[in-house]
């Protein structure tokens, strides 16, 4: 496993928000997790070989997704009415597979519409947008994972 990959897998980790992550190859082990306060820790890699040394210079610590999606949610806070999820479960943008989404990017909302489902414990939960306005960002892929109080759509407000 080379840098770049290394680094590919933490960029991956820390924008999908992953507590721990664990990849194993053919003579090589590596573990990350995410302690308290977002800090990324690794397990030393398992190898059957001795690497080469390698000298690694100092790099100033990149900001954390956390820090990141803080920013994000603060600026998308000022302009956009952002829905979040209720409940824990997982998004659904249609009510079947094969049928058209309750909502897209660019789409005209009116408060109370339906927007997605969240299913939890095999109840489909529908999710009503809180505003009238355009939908300007779906945060969440069809069929992944939320959390309580994950943002799932920001819309532009429309006077009416």
């Amino acid at each position: 496993m080379d840098f770049d990959e290394l680094k590919s897998i933490l960029d991956l980790v820390r924008e999908h928000e992953l507590s721990d992550f664990e990849l194993e190859r053919e003579g090589f082990k590596i573990r990350i997790r995410k302690g308290a306060g977002g800090q990324l820790t690794t397990a030393l890699p398992v190898m059957s070989h001795a690497p080469a040394p390698v000298a690694v210079a100092p790099v100033a610590p990149a900001p954390t997704a956390a820090a990141v999606a803080a920013a994000q949610d603060a600026q998308d806070a000022a302009d956009f009415a952002v829905l979040t999820s209720p409940i824990v479960g997982t998004f659904y943008r249609a009510a079947e597979p094969g049928a058209a989404p309750f909502a897209e990017v660019g789409a005209v909302v009116k408060k109370g519409q339906v927007l997605c489902i969240i299913e939890a414990m095999k109840l489909m939960n529908e999710i009503n947008s809180d505003a009238d306005g355009e939908v300007v960002k779906i945060y969440v892929e069809n069929g992944q994972p939320v959390q309580y109080g994950e943002r799932l759509f920001a819309i532009k407000p429309r006077n009416v």
